[in-house]
């Protein structure tokens, strides 16, 4: 591979012979280089932002694998130069990739002072620590997801070398530069988001998700692509949500075998998902589209990226990540096509304003000719209230429900709103202005302690509450339900029960509804979208009677006699005003804008609100309209 030759000339010019250099390997994006000297690189730290200028790319430093310490005389070692109170969970030796991983309650006790306790590890064993942090609670998903990627390491390291090769593959010179945009789903809708990108040289795919309030056309249009999915050359995942990434494993079904470019919370995240989506239709006798063995080729053809990390994922493809402040981990994505031909910007789910779990989202692109943006509500009354009003309404809901003995359901998508409400709950605990307990049932507490092990991702006083073991999400206001103490939760009464799914589409807060909705001391609350066709939309426009099957398979009607309340607010999207907001703080301003992911008359009520405001030209796709950027 040319590739290759051109960056083991460029090692070979930089480093000094004293480095000992005994091979430079591609691992997709990146770049692995094998040392047997790694005090080399210690006593001189600018050898590796020089590579890492000169080649733009992540360039990791390896020791040499016959250089590296036996696993057990390491495991030693290890173990008295990190301090017992680094909280040390695991340790794994990937012979792979001469690492050994680590999961840590303090990663910072791992890396040391100056990053010099890593450095021993490396000067005494020859194993590079790769550090992760252990959740502050457990966290089955995420234990199963790095034990997965370790014993599969050598697949992996395969992968990498192959998804190098189709990176860095040569491409006619001649050949013309266009840019064609596809929309596969999520357009005039929202659900099923799905964007095929193609230049001359590159299909790629950004999300790829399921409408799971649809019975009709849940799935994107990709029975409309005109090749076999292993032409695919990447795929992108904005957000883990299974409207944007529930559709990913059925794409390896079909047999694609490129890489999956996320953050690291996202895959975590969209696998939790994509496991309970499985589960959800095998109990309710419905054939998956795809299997567990399908999620886990993804995992591991996952290839996770830091926002503001340039990568290369195409001949003539640049991607970065951007922070868009939805749910954790959540991306908006700028790509950069080919010589500067042209730069889009597709915007994911954005939260334009205050949260209290992410910093501010991301305004500023080097450059920028076509923005995608969402429009969930993008009409012209969709204004959300201040947020101090809306949880000044959760607080008088949850008490005036509690004195009249009764207990109030919040239905919460497990990942993001879920999140969201537990820390305006514990707020509400800490300053002693409610005194019920919180029960958390269905995914959200797993979802959480995922959110542990990311608290970089997370607004910094809540970053800053994890890293002293002061999770908010495992304050004592919160206790774990199931389907072991329902009942007696309900028997206790005057409780404030969290459960998923968000729209009442099944799981934990349906089986809830079904024991709570005829009891008129009860409260039902709404505090996120409630999708087009779901049993939470329909409650929420005033549905006062649904259909049900009891145990003994019969239909009746449920009568909903509890109080149904919507508290907006609390969103992950942003209002019409945010919306305008952003594109009128985005640097550069764009000079095109398509509007997708909202229903038919948002997506066409904000394009021309748009076009008019801005003076540039806004669009509102449908799917399966396919537009040429360049």
């Amino acid at each position: 591979m040319k590739i290759l030759k051109e960056t083991e000339d460029i090692v070979q010019e930089i480093l000094p012979r004293e480095t000992q250099i005994s091979k430079v390997e591609l691992e997709g994006p990146e770049v692995a280089i094998y040392t047997k000297n790694p005090k080399a690189f210690f006593e001189n730290e600018n050898y590796v932002a020089k590579l890492a200028h000169e080649l733009k790319k992540r360039v990791n430093i390896r020791t040499s694998k016959n250089m590296l310490m036996d696993e057990e005389e390491a495991k030693k070692k290890i173990n008295e130069i990190v301090p017992e109170d680094a909280g040390i969970q695991d340790m794994m030796f990937d012979h792979s990739f001469s690492e050994v991983v680590m999961e840590v309650m303090k990663p910072g006790l791992v890396i040391g002072k100056g990053g010099e306790t890593s450095k021993e590890i490396i000067l005494q064993t020859g194993w590079t620590p790769n550090i992760l942090r252990a959740p502050t609670s457990k966290s089955d998903i995420l234990t199963g997801i790095r034990r997965h990627l370790f014993n599969n390491s050598s697949e992996r390291k395969k992968i990498l070398k192959e998804v190098a090769e189709n990176i860095y593959r040569e491409v006619p010179e001649n050949s013309k530069g266009w840019v064609r945009l596809t929309a596969l789903g999520g357009f005039r809708q929202v659900g099923r988001s799905c964007i095929m990108l193609e230049t001359t040289n590159t299909k790629i795919l950004m999300d790829c998700g399921i409408n799971v309030a649809a019975t009709d056309e849940p799935f994107p249009y990709l029975d409309s692509l005109n090749f076999p999915m292993n032409e695919l050359d990447a795929v992108i995942v904005g957000h883990a949500h299974l409207d944007h990434s529930g559709f990913i494993p059925y794409l390896f079904k079909l047999g694609y075998k490129g890489p999956v470019y996320s953050t690291l919370p996202t895959r975590d995240l969209m696998t939790l998902l994509q496991f309970d989506y499985i589960d959800v239709l095998v109990k309710e006798g419905k054939e998956p589209p795809y299997s567990e063995k399908d999620v886990k080729d993804m995992i591991t053809h996952s290839i996770p990226r830091d926002y503001r990390e340039v990568t290369d994922i195409a001949p003539d493809l640049r991607m970065t990540l951007h922070n868009a402040a939805h749910i954790l981990g959540s991306a908006s994505v700028h790509m950069h096509i080919g010589e500067g031909d042209h730069n889009l910007v597709y915007t994911g789910d954005i939260k334009y304003g205050f949260t209290r779990l992410f910093n501010n989202v991301d305004i500023k692109y080097p450059r920028l000719e076509t923005l995608i943006i969402e429009s969930t509500y993008g009409g012209k009354n969709d204004v959300q209230p201040n947020r101090q009003m809306s949880e000044d309404q959760l607080l008088r809901i949850i008490n005036e429900t509690i004195q009249r003995d009764g207990s109030l359901l919040i239905p919460v998508f497990a990942v993001g709103r879920g999140q969201e409400i537990m820390l305006v709950i514990e707020n509400f605990y800490r300053k002693g202005l409610i005194e019920a307990k919180c029960y958390v049932d269905g995914m959200t507490r797993e979802a959480s302690a995922i959110h542990t092990a990311y608290p970089e991702y997370l607004r910094k006083n809540v970053q800053r509450r994890i890293l002293q073991n002061d999770s908010p999400f495992t304050s004592e206001i919160f206790e774990t339900a199931d389907y072991t103490n329902r009942d007696q939760i309900l028997e206790n009464g005057s409780a404030i029960i969290m459960a998923s799914s968000g729209m009442l589409t099944g799981g934990a807060s349906l089986e809830y509804l079904y024991k709570m909705a005829e009891n008129p001391a009860n409260a039902l609350v709404f505090v996120g979208w409630q999708g087009e066709g779901s049993l939470g939309r329909k409650i929420q426009n005033g549905n006062k009677e649904i259909p049900i099957t009891t145990e003994k398979g019969r239909t009746r009607a449920l009568n909903i006699n509890m109080k149904v309340e919507t508290v907006e607010g609390f969103s992950g999207h942003s209002d019409i005003r945010q919306l305008t907001s952003y594109v009128t703080h985005l640097k550069p301003k764009p000079k095109r804008i398509l509007i997708n992911h909202g229903d038919k008359h948002n997506c066409m009520s904000l394009s021309k609100y748009f076009s008019n405001k801005f003076r540039v030209n806004a669009s509102s796709l449908q799917n399966l309209d396919a537009v040429r950027l360049k």
